[in-house]
C-alpha cells in the first residue's frame, strides 16, 4: 500500500473526510510552500545584489582560482534555503515519493511560468503603457519587462536541470544517512543531503548557463563563482537547522505523536 493509500485508509478508519485528514493537509501546505518558493526563486533570480552593500559593510574580497570579487548573489538565493528546508521536512515525513512528486511538480510549474512569461513578452504593448514608467526612470516599459522576465534559455535550462539533479540527489543521500542513523540526528541527514545535492546544483547551473551558454566563462571564473555560491548555500543550510527542529515539534503537535511517528516510519521504509 502506498503512502497516499495509507493516508486515505487512516482517514477512513477515523471516520474523517479525506480533506479533513491533517496529514494530507500538511502535505498540501508544505508542497505549496515548496513550489511557490522554487518558482519565485527562479523569477527573481534575474537580479544580482551586493551582499556587503545590502548589509552596509565593507566589501569582502574573495580570491579563488586566481579570481577575485565581492559577494554578489542572485536574489533567488534568499528563497532557496526555504526550498531546502521544505525538502528536508517533506523527506522526513513523506519520504522519497513525496519529494520526487513535489520536485517534478515544481519543475513543471517553473517551465509553465516561463512559457507564459515569454507569451506575455510577445504580446503587442499598448502605446501609452510603453512610456508609463518614465517618471520612475524606466524609458521603455516593454524593454524592461522583456529584460526581466525573458531570461535566456541557457539560464532556464541550466536552472531546471540543476534543480532536478539536486533534488534527486538530496532525497537519495537523505535516506542513505537516515538508514545509518535511524530516527536520530535529523540535522545530520538534513545538512548532509544539502551539502551533496547543492554541490552538484551550484556547479551544474552555472556550467550550463555561463560556460556552455553564450557568455563562455573561463573555467577559473566558473569554479570561483560556483564555490562562493556553494559556500553561501551551506551557511544558509546550517542556519536553518533550528527551524527544522521547530517544524518537527510543530508537526508532532499538529498531527499528534502517534500519527507523526507513523508517517516518519512510512517515510523511512519508502
Amino acid at each position: 500500500m502506498s503512502a497516499g493509500e495509507n493516508t486515505i485508509a487512516f482517514a477512513a478508519g477515523q471516520g474523517t473526510r479525506t480533506l479533513q485528514d491533517r496529514s494530507l493537509r500538511l502535505f498540501i501546505v508544505l508542497s505549496s510552500f515548496f513550489c511557490v518558493n522554487a518558482a519565485l526563486a527562479e523569477f527573481i533570480g534575474v537580479k544580482i545584489f551586493a551582499l556587503e552593500d545590502t548589509l552596509g559593510i565593507a566589501p569582502l574580497q574573495w580570491n579563488l582560482f586566481g579570481q577575485t570579487g565581492s559577494l554578489n548573489f542572485t536574489a533567488g538565493t534568499l528563497l532557496w534555503p526555504v526550498v531546502f528546508l521544505m525538502t528536508d521536512v517533506i523527506n522526513e515525513f513523506f519520504g522519497r515519493r513525496g519529494v520526487r512528486l513535489i520536485s517534478w511538480l515544481a519543475a513543471m510549474l517553473i517551465a509553465y511560468g516561463f512559457l507564459f512569461a515569454f507569451a506575455a513578452i510577445a504580446l503587442a504593448p499598448a502605446g501609452w503603457w510603453v512610456k508609463a514608467a518614465q517618471a520612475q526612470g524606466v524609458p521603455d516599459y516593454q524593454a524592461a519587462f522583456a529584460a526581466i522576465f525573458g531570461q535566456g534559455m541557457w539560464s532556464i535550462g541550466g536552472s531546471l536541470v540543476a534543480f532536478m539533479l539536486g533534488q534527486l540527489i538530496d532525497v537519495a543521500v537523505f535516506h542513505r544517512i537516515r538508514s545509518a542513523t535511524g530516527d536520530k540526528h535529523i540535522w545530520l541527514r538534513a545538512t548532509g543531503s544539502t551539502a551533496v545535492s547543492q554541490l552538484v546544483d551550484s556547479f551544474v547551473v552555472l556550467y550550463i548557463a555561463f560556460v556552455l551558454g553564450p557568455q563562455h566563462w573561463p573555467i577559473p571564473q566558473f569554479l570561483a563563482i560556483s564555490t562562493v555560491n556553494y559556500g553561501y548555500k551551506m551557511l544558509a543550510a546550517f542556519a536553518m537547522i533550528p527551524l527544522i527542529y521547530l517544524l518537527r515539534v510543530w508537526i508532532h503537535g499538529y498531527l499528534g505523536h502517534e500519527r507523526a511517528k507513523q508517517l516518519r516510519d512510512e517515510a523511512a521504509a519508502d
